[in-house]
């Protein structure tokens, strides 16, 4: 797992269409935190500050402190035409609790393999990211 990243939330009053309309309006996403036999709890975020963690590159796979819970990113929803986040979904975690996260596989120096380097050969990838169990 990753660093621990931090995003200041608020909980929200008022919750549906028009609510979250208004939300993103004013600049915040809104998102829940659900899990741990909790109720789910609805909270927004300022986008500034998702938008930075998102370009992180391992939002996904980081551990996220959210009105002081740990959370695992779960589910991010884009617009269709920004790409701006529309809605987000946190699973609350203990100290000890076993998640399963895909990580990505990133493949170096394959221009140096000596089949691609002579012409004839091809990188066959079977699999972009691998998922494991580990203890958060």
């Amino acid at each position: 797992m990753s660093d621990t990243i931090t995003l200041a939330a608020e909980t929200r009053d008022r919750v549906g269409k028009g609510a979250s309309r208004a939300l993103r309006r004013d600049g915040r996403v809104p998102a829940v935190i659900y899990g741990q036999n909790k109720e789910p709890t609805s909270i927004h975020l300022e986008e500034k500050a998702l938008m930075k963690a998102l370009m992180t590159g391992h939002f996904m796979n980081s551990v996220i402190m959210v009105s002081g819970e740990r959370t695992l990113p779960k589910d991010v929803t884009f617009h269709p035409v920004t790409d701006r986040p529309v809605h987000v979904d946190f699973l609350r975690i203990g100290e000890h609790t076993e998640v399963t996260v895909a990580v990505p596989v990133v493949f170096t120096d394959e221009d140096d393999a000596p089949g691609i380097k002579r012409g004839n050969g091809v990188l066959n990838i079977m699999r972009h990211e691998i998922e494991l169990i580990v203890d958060a």
